[in-house]
């Protein structure tokens, strides 16, 4: 059984050990440092940092293929050796700990030739594929053979000519050219170590090493692409991206994904008005440097099925036509219906912008209809007039400091890979006790598995099993519920019966800012249209449909709503981008931005405002949201008091200001409050607790963005067919004796 070591990461800029002894209470304290010379220059650093982090430090950079801060020690690349003083050789300093009154020298001539002599080897089966690689103009092999290598390669290759390597076919996401592979294992060790699913591995020896997945199978990851990022050569490459541009030519635009609730950062290039490609950014906070294969892949929806152009319905069919007359045909039906007649729906990847716009529209109509597509209990511990109730309260990075987590009515391998890598890496290191309550999946980790149905909450809060133990015996234990089994007749007393539980395992700590209660959303835009006041549930849309005679849809495309529950009278407006569910029951369509097209804001899980910025423009006659609405409002003679994006995030700011910190999170501190307005009712809940998304093939189609993908679709297909036919049994997950 593969074996992750039991590795500290150290910071570059500072280093801290954390021992699992410590976990839910402070990190151990830092042992005295030590002293090292570093070309010649004395530096302070702690105990168990390698040479390599230790010249970090100092801003000495060594050049490294193997070596990656989030992934085990390898060892094999040899690039960054360093002449050690009482050394008889080179060593690599990815490996090797400091050592008190250790000299280090990384500029010798001693040292240069060990790297040259390294990098000769690495390029004597290394293809010329440069002009053709797609990695070409940010592959780590040119930029280290400029800066370390010689100039003069003395192997001429005259017996045996180029070593050549069998392509392997790895699905639809992955493209393989592995004649460059230089065996760094980086997308070994990330499979087995973050991803979870140990499909890759090597055969053979020496020269006749080969990575890959043994037999031709599907990389059955939904964080598959994040080898692309991690591979330092071009042997792994973006197979939907293939030959399409060059770094040099595409433009950077820094945004936030939102194909999911967790906001991971993201870098989006850009050329000529089209996005082509989406690669990660960096934040320790959120999704430290990686992002799901929905988030990377997804590119080509956004170009796809588009709303190019305002259209009308007329004798059944939709007809184009120009902003002004589609805007007065609205306004109209504005004037004309009552207020209590008239509704407005926000679907799942709508901004915060926009939100707010079409609130204020509506209330300058006397009009307070407003839902979200997202059901959620609006009774019991405050509903959500308290925003203890519906954000993840002990945030994202709140898991790698608990040491006991339960997770409810959701499976985060699919509703956020990026989270669940996250758990996975506490279970793994911290040893972190999980259970989960609902359908059995596999989340890459061993878990306990208390109970399918919300009859295991009552024996928890009884304190019986064996897992009520670990909870209780917990000094942080966190409870993550999803907010898709919160939807429903019995979801707002499953809160009740979590804030109990929370409730219960908060008054035993010591740490009364542990909050221990979190909701995991399914979708971007929940968070912000809660803190605003939107109302989540639309089957109170659906139980007044009679009396719904102005339905506006703001790029609600779930199917929510359809012309059974509203009728055939009811005029529906749909403001969006993509031509989905929503558009096909419109009478009158106002074409929207995409995320990747507009400055908005967005609001995480965990209640953290983020700001995407506009990579291209809106194709075709497409508006940003917020600015279709202030048009309407002009024209139906209420005109919004902001008609710029700074004033409008003035009014941002005065709806709500955590709105426009953007980078922070709002504390939420109304568990007291919200304890004393639970219902703690004595009728036990029984309701099953299974998650929407349940396999691979689940995870790829969730939005109106993904189901125009093409590549999304080939997903589907190639993981269907993996579940069908697996080929290999899949290994035993790690256990966290096995961990050890």
């Amino acid at each position: 059984m593969y074996r992750v070591p039991q590795l500290t990461r150290l910071a570059t800029t500072g280093a801290r050990i954390v021992t699992s002894s410590a976990r839910g209470q402070q990190t151990a304290a830092a042992p005295e440092k030590i002293e090292v010379f570093i070309d010649g220059k004395k530096v302070l650093v702690e105990p168990g940092m390698t040479i390599l982090q230790a010249c970090a430090l100092v801003g000495v950079d060594i050049p490294r293929f193997c070596y990656h801060d989030r992934l085990s020690i390898a060892g094999n690349c040899r690039m960054c050796l360093v002449e050690v003083e009482k050394s008889i050789k080179p060593v690599a300093s990815c490996a090797m700990p400091v050592m008190k009154g250790m000299r280090v020298k990384t500029d010798s001539p001693l040292t240069k030739k060990a790297r040259e002599g390294v990098m000769e080897f690495l390029l004597v089966n290394h293809p010329l594929d440069c002009p053709i690689c797609d990695q070409g103009g940010e592959c780590d092999l040119q930029d280290q053979s400029m800066g370390f290598g010689s100039d003069r390669g003395r192997h001429q290759n005259q017996y045996d000519g180029k070593r050549a390597v069998e392509d392997k076919n790895m699905g639809p996401l992955v493209k393989t050219s592995m004649n460059r592979c230089i065996q760094c294992t980086r997308c070994i060790r990330f499979a087995n170590e973050v991803a979870g699913v140990p499909d890759l591995g090597s055969t053979g020896r020496g020269n006749d090493m080969q990575i890959g997945t043994y037999v031709d199978k599907f990389f059955a990851s939904e964080l598959s692409g994040n080898v692309i990022d991690l591979c330092p050569v071009g042997a792994l490459t973006n197979k939907p991206y293939s030959f399409m541009a060059r770094p040099w030519e595409t433009r950077k635009t820094e945004s936030v994904d939102v194909m999911d609730a967790l906001g991971s950062n993201i870098v989006i290039s850009h050329r000529t008005g089209e996005v082509m490609r989406i690669i990660p950014r960096m934040n320790d906070d959120v999704n430290e440097e990686w992002i799901s294969d929905k988030t990377r892949f997804v590119t080509d929806g956004l170009k796809r099925q588009r709303l190019l152009a305002p259209m009308i319905k007329e004798g059944g069919q939709l007809k184009q036509v120009d902003w002004e007359e589609a805007l007065y045909v609205v306004a109209r039906k504005l004037r004309q219906t009552p207020a209590d007649q008239i509704a407005g729906v926000a679907g799942g990847l709508v901004d915060t912008e926009a939100l707010v716009a079409l609130k204020d529209l509506l209330n300058r109509f006397n009009c307070e209809n407003l839902y979200t597509e997202e059901s959620f209990p609006t009774v019991n511990g405050g509903g959500i007039d308290l925003r203890t109730n519906y954000i993840m309260n002990d945030r994202i990075m709140g898991v790698e400091d608990s040491d006991a987590l339960l997770l409810i009515g959701t499976n985060p391998r699919y509703e956020a890979p990026v989270f669940n890598a996250r758990i996975r890496k506490s279970f793994i290191h911290y040893n972190l006790d999980v259970g989960l309550i609902g359908s059995p999946v596999d989340l890459t980790y061993d878990y306990d598995h208390v109970g399918t149905n919300a009859k295991a909450l009552d024996d928890l809060l009884a304190g019986k099993g064996s897992f009520a133990e670990k909870l209780k015996s917990a000094k942080k234990p966190m409870v993550v519920v999803g907010a898709g089994v919160l939807q429903g007749p019995q979801g707002a007393a499953l809160l009740a019966k979590v804030h109990q539980l929370a409730d219960q395992l908060r008054s035993k700590q010591s740490d009364k800012s542990w909050k221990v209660v979190n909701v995991l959303q399914r979708v971007a835009g929940q968070v912000a249209a809660l803190d605003i006041g939107y109302k989540p549930s639309v089957e109170a849309l659906r139980d007044g449909k009679k009396s719904i005679k102005l339905l506006f849809l703001l790029g609600a495309d779930e199917a929510s709503v359809s012309r059974r529950d509203i009728g055939s009278d009811t005029f529906v407006v749909y403001q969006g981008h993509h031509g989905d569910a929503g558009a096909e029951i419109a009478d009158v369509i106002l074409p929207g931005a995409a995320y990747t097209e507009k400055e908005s804001t967005y609001v995480n899980t965990e209640g953290r405002s983020q700001k995407t910025l506009p990579a291209v423009q809106p194709p075709g006659l497409a508006r940003v949201d917020w600015k279709i609405l202030r048009a309407l409002s002009e024209i139906a003679g209420k005109a919004l008091p902001y008609s710029s994006i700074q004033e409008m995030r003035q009014r941002l700011a005065q709806v709500a200001p955590h709105l426009t910190r953007y980078g922070e999170v709002q504390e939420a501190n109304y568990l007291k409050q919200s304890m004393e307005l639970t219902e703690k009712s004595s009728s036990a809940v029984n309701a099953e607790l299974k998650p929407a998304q349940l396999e691979l093939a689940d995870f790829y189609m969730t939005n109106s963005i993904t189901r125009a993908s093409p590549t999304m679709a080939e997903c589907v297909r190639a993981a269907r067919k993996h579940q069908q036919n697996p080929h290999i049994e899949q290994p035993k997950r790690h256990t966290a004796a096995s961990a050890m």
